[in-house]
């Protein structure tokens, strides 16, 4: 996959302020405020580049506040970095397409994989099934 590199103001362009904000400037969302998802089948796509990131057959309730998930489409598309701010070490997730902030992976998830990808909705966008 070739990474998507584009200047701040060409991705302040494409991307609401608030996907600015945590996709490029590795904010988070507060917990709860982002609409529900939808329920269908379908993949849960990177806002800044369209890659396929999550299946909705993989989200699960995690009662956190954020969509969570237990796997993505493929590792390869999301990658990971160690995350030290707040005086934590945290592992953050970006999408390896574009390097747009996600959100974080805990090892507190559900089998079969036992991960929490605790990811920011407004990086998110969905794509139906086809039928």
């Amino acid at each position: 996959m070739d990474k998507i590199i584009k200047s701040k103001d060409e991705w302040q362009a494409q991307l609401s302020t608030e996907a600015f904000k945590i996709m490029r400037e590795h904010g988070t969302e507060r917990a709860g405020t982002h609409d529900d998802f939808p329920k269908d089948a379908g993949t849960f796509m990177c806002v800044g580049c369209g890659a396929p990131l999550f299946e909705q057959a993989t989200k699960f309730e995690s009662g956190t506040g954020w969509p969570s998930f237990y796997a993505p489409v493929n590792d390869e598309l999301v990658g990971e970095r160690v995350d030290r701010k707040f005086f934590m070490k945290r592992t953050e997730v970006h999408c390896n397409g574009c390097d747009g902030h996600l959100g974080h992976v805990f090892p507190d998830g559900p089998a079969p994989t036992g991960l929490r990808y605790c990811i920011n909705g407004v990086a998110l966008t969905f794509a139906p099934e086809e039928a």
